[in-house]
């Protein structure tokens, strides 16, 4: 395992999406990193097929979100 040098701005930004996101800055890093290589190695996919994909191949069954009638 090695370091990584990151910009400092690029450094916040990975703080403050590891909040939302509920996980460490080392796996919102490591998130980004592996979807930014997915993205880049399958590019006439979408982002939201490439994690659906990483999900299915976990075994997440992810069931549709359906909005309510209002």
């Amino acid at each position: 395992m090695g370091i990584v040098n990151i910009d400092d701005d690029l450094h916040d930004q990975i703080r403050k999406a590891s909040v939302v996101s509920c996980r460490s800055i080392n796996a919102q890093a490591a998130f980004w990193i592996k979807i930014g290589m997915l993205c880049e190695l399958n590019p006439t996919q979408s982002f939201n097929e490439i994690v659906a994909q990483e999900l299915r191949a976990a075994g997440v069954a992810a069931k549709a979100v359906t909005q309510a009638a209002a």
